[in-house]
């Protein structure tokens, strides 16, 4: 097997025991009564770990251990962690395991990154094809749940999403001792830190004091509130609403990721033709035309099941244009501080405000009968992107159109 095949694999399994659970999670705590501010504690458990992993894995991790090896333990005490998850039931000794399980996972999203940059030959001509590795994964590991969930599957048997993730969990962790060796990186900055150079990411904060970054920075933590959001929401409104069946709904919600596929292998040509800023607008108006489906066409599951098609437009034209702008428009040396700064508004800020503010929209709009006023729940995500979209249109404005070599003006 070729090392990008390996790498690949690799991606593949990382994204897999984060599919596994993410799109149940928030139906799940439902089941099991917790209340909305205890749904929000523990979605923001993954924000916590984003702050902690990021420092983490980059001061203490990638100076200490090979990668590889980092990778293995991590994912074999993630795993037990995720197997606690799926039989405890009361409140703070779920959350307990769950806080464990997020610590322990989230640095390892950094360090694989850094394992396929280390061991490719031309990365930035092949991260691309191995990170799509995670896409596949994340939809494979929802055709499980088609035989092990039943159509109106209650707590019981949804706690399968984490019996899987800890099973993907333990095979990544053994995988990981095959992966090429990656020793440990003493003196260099890893990917997507901000923490490697204390003058460097200092430096990127500073940035943000430049209007169109100070936008695009405001913009990305609207865009990841809505984006984090949907997770959240997504999985109620299809079963309880829409009437998809219980053990179909992960399969209807993957259908995203596909088209995120397509959409990455067309980015580049949309970018060089419609530039940054519209490009960010039509990404950022697939969550709002996506939203307002959900609101006014919950009766046909045809037109909601098409829909999900969307979310490659909402990845790809708005969170992977950002990445690609920020590596083109930041100065070299704070250029990889900055992808991080970007990377913990978009996992983590973004996450754990989602997960506080949705889960309280969703009991202020469910009556004494237990059912949701989707259609004005929907209207939020669809009036916060909405505003993004002015704000994007009125005041971002980069220095090119398009991809080039800029730099942004320290």
């Amino acid at each position: 097997m070729t090392v990008r095949m390996r790498l690949f694999v690799m991606m593949a399994l990382q994204l897999a025991v984060w599919g596994a659970w993410a799109p149940k999670l928030f139906p799940y705590m439902g089941m099991l009564g917790f209340s909305p501010w205890q749904q929000s504690l523990v979605g923001s458990a993954w924000g916590i770990a984003s702050v902690a992993g990021i420092f983490f894995s980059n001061q203490f991790a990638d100076r200490n251990f090979s990668a590889e090896r980092f990778m293995a333990g991590s994912h074999a005490l993630s795993g037990l962690a995720l197997a606690a998850c799926a039989f405890l039931t009361s409140f703070w000794p779920f959350f307990a395991a769950y806080l464990l399980f997020s610590l322990l996972y989230v640095p390892t999203l950094s360090v694989s990154n850094s394992i396929a940059f280390a061991n490719l030959k031309d990365p930035a001509k092949d991260f691309g094809a191995v990170r799509m590795g995670g896409t596949v994964g994340w939809v494979l590991v929802s055709w499980p749940f088609v035989f092990l969930l039943g159509a109106k599957a209650d707590a019981a048997q949804v706690r399968w999403i984490f019996l899987v993730a800890a099973i993907v969990s333990f095979a990544l962790a053994a995988y990981s001792l095959t992966l090429p060796h990656t020793p440990p990186k003493r003196d260099a900055q890893a990917p997507n830190s901000i923490s490697g150079d204390p003058l460097a990411w200092r430096e990127a904060i500073k940035l943000l004091g430049v209007p169109f970054v100070g936008v695009l920075f405001l913009v990305t933590f609207i865009d990841s509130v809505i984006h984090n959001g949907y997770f959240v929401m997504a999985d109620n409104f299809l079963t309880n609403r829409v009437g998809i069946a219980g053990n179909l709904s992960m399969i209807v919600l993957s259908l995203g990721q596909l088209a995120e596929i397509v959409t990455m292998f067309v980015l580049g040509g949309v970018l060089a033709r419609l530039g940054w800023k519209t490009t960010m607008i039509v990404g950022i108006l697939g969550h709002a035309a996506r939203f307002s489906v959900f609101a006014f066409f919950a009766d046909s599951v045809p037109v909601i099941v098409a829909v999900q098609l969307l979310h490659g437009i909402c990845y790809a034209f708005f969170f992977a244009t950002v990445y690609i702008f920020v590596d083109a428009a930041f100065p070299k040396d704070v250029r990889s501080s900055a992808q991080g700064l970007f990377n913990l508004l978009i996992l983590g800020i973004g996450n754990v405000a989602a997960s506080f503010l949705f889960p309280s929209l969703i009991a202020h709009w469910t009556d004494a009968a237990g059912k949701v006023d989707y259609r004005s729940l929907f209207l939020v995500p669809t009036g916060m992107a909405l505003v993004a979209v002015l704000l994007l249109a009125v005041f971002f404005r980069p220095p090119q159109h398009g991809p080039a070599a800029v730099a942004v003006a320290a």
